[in-house]
């Protein structure tokens, strides 16, 4: 019956320029369900529903809830119609505090409510249409009932600079139930949560589903959407491939329909000896210049050739540091990096990318990335001074376009054949696979790879661990940092666990189980050690 979906989009199509986003796309939201949406990168996901959040309009098709057509032109009409979104990269006020980013909109102005006298009316009328002075104390109560309510505990005094992702997601959740949604749509919201808080965020969900919400959640996560969703769309190239019952079907069978074939992972190979140190690491101590406390801790630790080296972790103990104290990216306080036994600690970025260094930003839009640039633009963003790419104080463009080409070739980075398409308009996972390619292709010695495969599908996943498994073999040396522990086991030679700044075990994958390390990870176990071997 009609009535028993929540939502249904119909016939949605979507064309950016010459590129068709979505392609006559039917989806259905069942009541009290919650529907996975999944396919490769730039297969049109989030382009739906941002058109169902009213951030982008479609150009033909029909949106209905609750069985009657409804128009989303704007996020204040998706509001109106009680339906939220949490997006990817996440939309908060970093400046405000979490209590101002959650009413932030919908603020409720102080106000008489009962028998108000003449001078309290005016008041009144000044401050609906004037003063606008926001009643914080009513709002924070109303607040403090839906925190308690899902369990979604959050400091609401704290600045959103100051807090975690995992807390900034608790935000952006409470900052759609404040506004009474009743349709909620996640975008990847597992992308930069680490397992501990992943399995927190599904219990959140399910929390959810029994108070009758009805959810849309994206990701490219199999074991996830099998874990908490009921049915599961897939599309493929803008078009929607099938729909199908969870319970009736297989995390091969859904990627096989993701990608269009069969998707398996190469078996990592056996190591190949190298003895040659590439990277060294010592005593490196960095300090956080607001609370003066070291967040790197006298570390220590190398790279050979032909070997990756995992630093493991909850997010927030050291690994970003560590990583910004080895790339140039923050200042280190002592400690001397080693790179081919030539001391770079005082090298700029740009030298210590000539002495053999690359770096897969963990941040791809801050670190990584000019989001107003071109994928051409992108590609040589930092090697546009090399001869190949300019002559005679001028850019060689034909050289340049032809790199950009070969590169979205080789990692199938999806821009419909154009690369002076911007950077800005491409999905989170193409985002990605242009910095990869661009630093994998730099051929250093040494390549620094953090959350390499973050917000990608999982065919790109599968085609990133073979190229890091290639590079290996090549005898590069590779660094990782990754939350994922499937990751890490899948890929490490070497695993080292970081807690407060420290590392606090070293590990073989193949002698170590999940469960000890998650104990390292957590700090229940902890052993100071000196990684260099």
């Amino acid at each position: 019956m009609k009535d028993n979906y929540a939502i249904e989009m119909l016939g949605i199509t979507k064309r950016f320029g010459s590129i068709l986003a979505n392609d006559h796309i039917d989806i259905r939201l069942k009541k009290g369900h919650i529907l996975a949406i999944c396919g490769e990168n730039g297969a049109g996901k989030s382009t739906l529903m941002s058109i169902l959040f009213g951030l982008y309009e479609a150009d033909s098709g029909i949106v209905k809830k609750d069985g009657v057509e409804i128009k989303v032109a704007s996020p204040h009409d998706a509001t109106k119609y009680h339906i939220g979104m949490v997006h990817q990269h996440f939309k908060l006020v970093d400046t405000f505090s979490v209590l101002q980013n959650i009413i932030l909109g919908e603020e409720v102005l102080k106000e008489y409510e009962e028998n108000p006298n003449f001078l309290q009316k005016c008041f009144n009328w000044l401050n609906k249409n004037v003063l606008k002075i926001i009643d914080y104390d009513k709002a924070r109560k109303e607040v403090e009932q839906i925190v308690e309510r899902y369990g979604l505990h959050v400091d609401l005094d704290k600045k959103v600079k100051d807090i975690s992702v995992e807390m900034q997601q608790k935000t952006e959740i409470i900052k759609m139930l404040y506004r009474k949604n009743d349709i909620l749509i996640f975008d990847e919201p597992t992308a930069v949560l680490t397992e501990q808080e992943i399995h927190e965020f599904l219990l959140i969900l399910n929390n959810l589903k029994k108070e009758g919400k009805s959810i849309i959640f994206i990701s490219h996560k199999l074991n996830e959407i099998f874990e908490v969703c009921d049915e599961i769309t897939v599309i493929r190239n803008g078009k929607c491939i099938d729909t199908l019952n969870t319970k009736e079907t297989t995390k091969e069978a859904v990627s096989a329909l993701m990608v269009g074939r069969k998707v398996e992972l190469l078996s990592k190979p056996s190591r190949l000896g190298y003895s040659e140190e590439v990277l060294r690491v010592e005593h490196l101590t960095m300090v956080d210049p607001r609370s003066k406390k070291a967040v790197v801790n006298d570390v220590s630790f190398n790279v050979r050739k032909g070997e990756i080296v995992t630093l493991a972790g909850v997010d927030g103990n050291g690994q970003q540091e560590v990583i910004y104290g080895i790339t140039g990216i923050k200042k280190t306080q002592r400690g001397t990096v080693l790179l081919n036994d030539k001391d770079i600690s005082a090298f700029s970025t740009r030298e210590k990318t000539k002495a053999g260094l690359s770096h897969i930003p963990e941040d791809r839009q801050r670190h990584g990335l000019v989001l107003d640039y071109s994928i051409s633009e992108n590609a040589i963003l930092d090697r546009y001074y090399e001869k190949r790419f300019s002559k005679c104080l001028f850019l060689n463009q034909k050289a340049i376009k032809k790199y950009a080409a070969d590169l979205t070739e080789k990692y199938d980075i999806r821009s419909n054949g154009d690369e002076n398409t911007a950077v800005r308009s491409m999905s989170g996972g193409n985002q990605q696979k242009i910095i990869v390619g661009r630093e994998i292709e730099r051929n250093a010695d040494l390549l620094i790879a953090v959350q390499p495969t973050r917000g990608l599908d999982i065919g790109s996943i599968e085609t990133i661990h073979n190229i890091l498994l290639k590079q290996r073999e090549e005898g590069k040396a590779i660094l990782l940092v990754s939350l994922e522990l499937d990751q890490v086991f899948a890929l490490s030679d070497r695993i080292l666990v970081m807690y407060e700044g420290e590392i606090v075990g070293e590990f073989s994958p193949e002698e170590v189980s999940r469960d000890l390390l998650g104990l390292y990870m957590s700090g229940a176990k902890r052993d100071r050690v000196n990684a260099i071997k």
